[in-house]
C-alpha cells in the first residue's frame, strides 16, 4: 500500500528517520558517560520502546500508570513514572512494584506518607525519586529548602521506600530563544542537581542517582558530570517546535500527518484540510518570534524535507484545519479538493496521543502499522 491510498487524517512515521534519531541520542549520552532512560510518553509504542532497549537504554520513563502497566505486560521491567504520584495510585503502584522495578516520584510529605501506608498494608516496597525544582517552577521541592533536606533524610531512612535519588525536568528549556539559552538551562539543571546531591552527601545522606533532562537540553548539552541518567522523550520524533528552538532540522522529524483538502473556494487565500485539533492538538508551539503563530507547517516537498514558507496552518477547529497563504495567487489552481498534504505538527507528543496507530512508511510505501498505547486507565 502507498500513502496516497490511506484514509485521512493519518499518522505517518518515517522509520529510517526514527532509527537514526534513536541511535544518535543513545550514542551521545553513552559518550557522556550516563544512562539513557527514554520517556516513552512521546511515542507510547512497544515496538519503539524495544528498539530503544536494544540500543542500550536503561529502563524507560512513563507519564501515566496505564503506560507503566502496558509496558510491564510487554516485558519492560525497569520503569520510572516521572510524575508526582496521585495518592489514589499508591496501592496500585505498590502492587506493580511486586513484579517489576517500578520507580515513582514524590515532592511532599503527604505523598511519602501515602506510599508508606500502602507499602505497609501490602507488605511490599517501592522505589522512589525525590522531585527537585531545577528552575522550571512547575513541581518539585526547592533544593535550598528545609523540606528538601527533610525528605532526603526521611527517604534515606525509610524501611518501605527504596530511595533512588533526585530527579528533575528542565521544561524551561522550551522557552529558550537561542541554542545558547537552551544550553544555559541545561547546564543550570545539571549544576543545581549536582550541587544539591553533593550537599546531601556531605551530611552523610545517600543520594544514589541524579536523573535529569528534556529533549532540548539533552540535544545541546556536552557535560553531564555528576549525572547518572537522562530522560529525553521527544528526540525520537522531534517536531516543528524543536526546529524553531534550533535543536533539530526538518530532516530529523520522523512523524507527520497526512491530510486531505476538503474545501478550496475560487479566489480564496486559504483552503481547508481534514486535520483539526483532534489530529494535531492545539499546541501553538514556541512563544518567541521565530514561532509565527501557526498550528503546524506544510511540506512543500517531503522527499527533500522542504517546508512551505508562504503557507501556514493558521487555525484549527475540531476536525478542520485552515491553511492560509500570503496571497490568493499563491494557491490558485493548486491544492484542489481531494489533494493530499503532509503536515509537520507543532508537538509530536500531543499529536501522537490523538491516533490509535502509526502507519510506518519508507518513502511513499506503507510497510507496517504499530499500535499506540494512548489509554488512561
Amino acid at each position: 500500500m502507498f500513502i496516497d491510498e490511506l484514509f485521512t487524517p493519518v499518522l505517518l512515521l518515517d522509520t529510517d528517520i526514527l532509527e537514526r534519531n534513536l541511535s544518535r541520542m543513545q550514542k551521545k549520552v553513552g559518550a557522556l558517560g550516563v544512562a539513557l532512560r527514554p520517556h516513552i510518553k512521546t511515542h507510547k509504542c512497544i515496538e519503539i520502546g524495544k528498539r530503544q532497549r536494544e540500543l542500550g537504554a536503561k529502563g524507560i520513563t512513563v507519564s501515566t500508570f496505564y503506560e507503566a502497566e502496558q509496558f510491564a505486560k510487554a516485558g519492560f521491567n525497569d520503569i520510572t513514572w516521572a510524575f508526582p504520584i496521585p495518592p489514589v495510585y499508591t496501592a496500585p503502584a505498590v502492587e506493580l512494584a511486586k513484579s517489576v522495578s517500578f520507580r515513582v516520584v514524590i515532592d511532599s510529605r503527604e505523598a511519602m506518607q501515602y506510599l508508606d501506608r500502602a507499602c505497609k498494608a501490602l507488605g511490599a516496597s517501592i522505589h522512589v525519586w525525590l522531585k527537585v525544582d531545577c528552575g522550571y517552577h512547575r513541581a518539585g521541592v526547592d533544593p535550598t529548602s528545609q523540606l528538601a533536606e527533610e525528605l532526603v533524610r526521611a527517604l534515606a531512612g525509610s524501611r518501605t521506600l527504596l530511595f533512588d535519588g533526585i530527579l528533575s525536568h528542565s521544561g524551561h528549556a522550551y522557552y529558550g530563544t537561542t541554542r545558547e539559552e537552551i544550553l544555559n538551562v541545561a547546564n543550570q539543571e545539571r549544576m543545581v542537581m549536582v550541587e544539591f546531591a553533593g550537599r546531601m552527601r556531605s551530611m552523610g545522606l545517600p543520594v544514589p542517582g541524579v536523573s535529569i533532562g528534556s529533549t532540548p537540553s539533552m540535544s545541546v548539552i556536552e557535560n553531564l558530570d555528576g549525572v547518572t541518567e537522562v530522560r529525553p522523550g521527544n528526540y525520537c520524533f522531534y517536531d516543528r517546535t524543536m526546529i524553531e528552538l534550533g535543536v533539530c532540522c526538518p530532516e530529523d522529524c520522523a512523524v507527520s500527518v497526512l491530510s486531505s483538502v476538503i474545501s478550496h473556494q475560487r479566489g480564496a487565500s486559504h483552503f481547508v484540510v481534514d486535520a483539526g485539533a483532534l489530529a494535531l492538538s492545539k499546541d501553538s508551539g514556541v512563544s518567541h518570534p521565530r514561532g509565527n503563530g501557526a498550528m503546524g507547517a506544510l511540506y512543500d516537498n517531503y522527499s527533500s524535507k522542504r517546508l512551505h514558507q508562504r503557507l501556514a496552518l493558521k487555525t484549527l477547529s475540531q476536525e478542520h484545519g485552515k491553511v492560509v497563504a500570503d496571497e490568493a495567487s499563491e494557491i490558485n489552481s493548486r491544492f484542489p479538493v481531494g489533494a493530499k498534504v503532509r503536515i509537520l505538527e507543532n508537538h509530536s507528543c500531543l499529536t501522537v496521543a490523538h491516533f490509535d496507530e502509526y502507519h510506518i512508511v519508507r518513502g511513499d510505501e506503507v510497510v507496517d502499522r504499530w499500535k499506540i498505547l494512548r489509554g488512561r486507565v
